[in-house]
């Protein structure tokens, strides 16, 4: 098996862009590939290279009348969620990546990165993606290429991202930075091998080098572990980014409210990972009068604008969400989005008539399918149809309800943040920060139960700070700290209020305490009225939640028992969870900020007066 192809194509494909051009050579002299392809994002391309997957069996061709010019992939058992044990920040010290971040000497991991990727596309294309986070005319773009040894990493890029010649051109015109992110499903092929429908490798790596802004992705092919401007660039790296640049890279959707009296409010909410986000992007209000549209569902990059008031912008492309209990009933905005096509589902159902189903889609269950590991499926099969972590990936151009404000390079102003997590006690369903410190004291103890959007154990409830515990890429602590400075910054009137919500509070007897999806929008609804000084609300140790009468309750049918135990702050259930965060804050040592001990103090001497 030659490689003259390969050093053909580098030379004759070679951008202008010296470091480039300097960097793909590099990568294609250790790790072999068979040939390079520069992929140009176009719509022939894609049809070229799911043509070629389908033909390979990594790709399903769904039926054209129910999911047009949409397909399923059916991942390696062992390769379903983040790897978050097998992820690494590389700072040069081990204190930058602090306590909730694998570390390994930068020089020591580069070696067994070396010796990883020596050779671990041999038999494969090499594809090289030009991509670009948020809109290619922003003021500052931030530029990545992707290498990958996967051509459904490249189908997934294309929806997730905007991709190919024009950011390539770009990129070229302006001599602009990129971070490099190389990835590699680690299975080489030799003369004559079979390949397999879903090559991975049982070791996996996924680095970043912080002050590089290098990524280094190795083993797997599945989601944030391989669509390496998700999580890895637009939240490991960028916040690196952001930190030393002034700004905010978060894990929080972005959602635009309008009141009965037209007037626009635009709120920033962060969840971890399958707990809501998807949902609330793409709320449908149950409220006579108020609309919403969505900017985006998972990543948002705030900075401050010139009147100090902050901004936030989507840097993706598409929506990648998890698909169970994303259905008509709960979600009908991101089905409608999701029906007309152009879609990448992982790990789903497949109905006899070549269509896809996981649970919750529909309130009717089907008869038969197939399941996502191929096996025939049937509502007495005693197992779901579709994995626990199953995914679409749908461009967000499709949502109807899609801002155009989305489009905008400057952003929206925030007026209101949201901090939430899957809590069945303690937590109420919505609590209002006293000021800025204290809703970042909010964000810093968030917690939730475990689910299985990340390897490991499920309902174990674990602390994560504004919903970034697995994307910090630096230490938790001075990312607290960088939370409190940024404030300075700020038009001190215009700085968003902070909420505190919960949708998951159980009652006595077990069941939801509060309906939850489109019913949220009263919550929301709620938030404002306290923005502008309209809604009662209840001073409580914790902070301020809704006085009786004055959540928007009309029309719901919710047992007024079931209110008072969403709302309900239980002295004995924070007990236990001061306790947990005297435990959590522990772990931060000397990097916590003081203003965060002291609200930590403060809610004690709440409590015990």
């Amino acid at each position: 098996m030659g490689h003259a192809p390969v050093q053909e194509s580098v030379e004759q494909a070679m951008t202008t862009h010296g470091a480039l051009a300097a960097w793909v050579s590099e990568v294609a002299a250790l790790t072999l590939p068979e040939n390079i392809r520069w992929v140009d994002g176009s719509a022939q391309e894609y049809a070229l290279l799911t043509d070629h997957l389908v033909n390979e069996g990594t790709l399903t061709r769904l039926n054209p009348e129910l999911f047009p010019n949409s397909f399923a992939a059916f991942s390696d058992p062992k390769d379903v969620a983040r790897v978050e044990g097998r992820t690494f920040i590389c700072s040069e010290k081990e204190s930058d990546a602090g306590f909730t971040n694998n570390w390994m000497e930068p020089a020591a991991m580069k070696a067994i990165l070396d010796e990883k990727f020596a050779g671990s596309m041999r038999g494969r294309t090499m594809y090289v993606i030009p991509f670009v986070m948020g809109p290619l005319d922003a003021e500052d773009p931030k530029f990545g290429v992707e290498i990958t040894d996967s051509a459904y990493v490249v189908a997934s890029m294309r929806i997730m991202a905007n991709i190919g010649s024009e950011v390539l051109r770009k990129l070229e015109e302006t001599n602009a930075f990129f971070v490099p992110a190389l990835h590699s499903v680690g299975a080489p092929l030799e003369d004559g091998q079979q390949d397999v429908a879903w090559p991975c490798n049982e070791e996996k790596w996924i680095v970043h080098f912080p002050e590089e802004r290098a990524i280094f992705s190795f083993g797997s092919g599945y989601g944030g572990n391989a669509l390496l401007g998700k999580k890895c660039f637009a939240l490991r790296i960028a916040s690196v980014m952001a930190r030393d640049e002034g700004w905010l890279a978060e894990h929080m959707l972005i959602l635009k409210l309008t009141s009965p009296e037209n007037k626009n409010y635009h709120v920033a909410a962060a969840f971890p990972s399958a707990c809501g986000k998807t949902n609330l992007a793409l709320l449908e209000p149950t409220i006579p009068g108020w609309k919403a549209e969505t900017l985006g569902d998972d990543i948002n990059w705030m900075r401050f604008g010139k009147e100090g008031e902050l901004r936030a912008v989507n840097p993706e492309a598409g929506l990648f969400g998890v698909a169970p209990g994303t259905g008509w009933a709960t979600n009908p905005n991101a089905m409608a989005a999701i029906v007309k096509g152009n879609s990448i589902f992982t790990n789903v159902a497949l109905t006899d008539d070549g269509g896809v189903w996981w649970e919750g889609m529909t309130t009717e269950v089907p008869a038969h399918l197939t399941d996502w590991q191929g096996q025939d499926w049937t509502p007495e099969s005693g197992r779901p149809a579709a994995h626990a972590n199953s995914r679409f990936a749908t461009p967000i151009d499709q949502v109807d309800m899609l801002s155009s404000d989305y489009f905008s390079p400057e952003g929206v102003e925030i007026n209101a943040i949201f901090f939430g997590g899957r809590r069945k006690t303690t937590i109420p369903l919505v609590t209002q920060a006293r000021d800025w410190t204290h809703g970042i004291f909010m964000g810093s103890t968030l917690s939730s139960e475990t689910t299985a959007a990340a390897t490991g154990a499920v309902g174990v409830v674990r602390r994560d700070p504004m919903a970034m515990l697995p994307f910090i890429g630096y230490d938790a602590g001075d990312y607290l700290k960088h939370w409190i400075e940024l404030s300075g910054k700020a038009n001190q009137d215009r700085l968003p209020k902070i909420f505190l919500v919960n949708w998951f509070r159980r009652t006595a007897t077990g069941g939801f305490a509060w309906p939850g999806f489109g019913e949220n929008s009263r919550v929301l609804k709620w938030a404002i009225e306290r923005i502008e000084g309209t809604a009662d609300a209840v001073e409580t140790p914790i902070g301020f939640v809704p006085a009786p009468g004055s959540l928007d309750l009309d029309g719901l049918d919710v047992a007024p028992s079931d209110v008072v135990d969403a709302l309900k702050v239980d002295p004995e259930e924070w007990e236990a969870e001061l306790a947990g965060i005297d435990e959590w804050y522990a772990r931060f040592g000397g990097s916590l900020p003081a203003e965060m001990a002291a609200e930590l103090a403060g809610l004690k001497q709440r409590f015990a007066a």
